[in-house]
């Protein structure tokens, strides 16, 4: 099907009334346009349950990748973790329909090309890796996550380490390497290993740290862009138009962003 538009909306984080009030502000229509998200779907916001509902019933007008928050739900709904108060979960896991909701959610990957030219991840694009590379890498993770084991992979995601990319890294390290750049990264060292303790604008960051959009990526090509949420303190500022942050904090009380990815208009709605 051809699509009259296609839009990539940032971080929702089960804010389902900014949702519909941005849609409803870029004239959306299922049968006719494509919503892709940035991830991060649940978490924090109002209505998680019905968000997933929602962007469940639009079918195939609807795609996304997924985010920290996304994986974190698989994992508490599979009793992997504890529930958060502040994530406000409590209606999505009592939820009749939960299981086919998750099994609906671990179908999407952590990193797509929507054509070629626009690639989107939670988090953003480790520098040593091209756009190729991360679509592959991905489908490694989508792999685990959609097998009858996809618990094995819940168990083992979680942690740190390894904080450097090595193409000969393999089993847990490789999948939790993958996991971390594709859905937690924000700063990396001066040795391009992440770090994971700095969440505030660059401009208030230490001097020994570096955005990874900051670090050059010579696999990325001149009229290539990314499309990335997580990051709410960036502003969308990144100085640089390959590197498109559409995450603007509405759970906290700032904006719902949305790229037209036809026209490179942003649509933002206050919350």
């Amino acid at each position: 099907m051809t699509y009259r538009n296609t839009f990539v909306v940032g971080d929702i984080q089960g804010c389902y009334g900014g949702l519909q009030k941005l849609l409803k502000k870029a004239n959306f229509s299922a049968d006719k346009d494509k919503l892709i998200a940035v991830g991060d779907l649940v978490a924090r916001g109002e209505d998680s349950l019905g968000t997933l509902r929602f962007l469940k019933s639009l079918g195939s007008s609807f795609e996304t990748v997924l985010g920290n928050h996304d994986l974190h739900l698989l994992a508490v709904a599979n009793k992997i973790r504890k529930p958060k108060k502040a994530d406000n979960l409590q209606p999505l896991l009592d939820a009749p329909d939960l299981k086919a909701l998750l099994d609906w959610l671990r179908q999407f990957p952590l990193a797509k090309k929507i054509n070629a030219n626009h690639t989107i991840v939670h988090a953003g694009l480790y520098p040593h890796w091209s756009t190729d590379t991360l679509v592959s890498l991905s489908d490694e993770i989508s792999q685990q996550l959609q097998s009858k084991h996809y618990t094995d992979f819940l168990k083992n995601m979680y942690g740190n380490t390894p904080l450097k990319w090595s193409d000969k890294l393999e089993g847990v390290s490789r999948t939790r390497f993958i996991v971390n750049a594709c859905t937690r990264m924000r700063f990396l060292n001066a040795d391009t290993s992440l770090e994971f303790e700095t969440k505030t604008h660059p401009s208030q960051a230490s001097k020994s740290v570096v955005p990874w959009f900051k670090v050059d990526n010579t696999h990325l090509k001149a009229q290539e862009q990314i499309l990335f949420g997580h990051w709410a303190a960036l502003n969308s500022e990144t100085q640089d138009n390959r590197f498109v942050a559409l995450d603007t904090g509405y759970v906290w009380g700032q904006e719902m962003t949305m790229l037209d990815v036809n026209t490179g208009k942003l649509i933002r709605v206050h919350a």
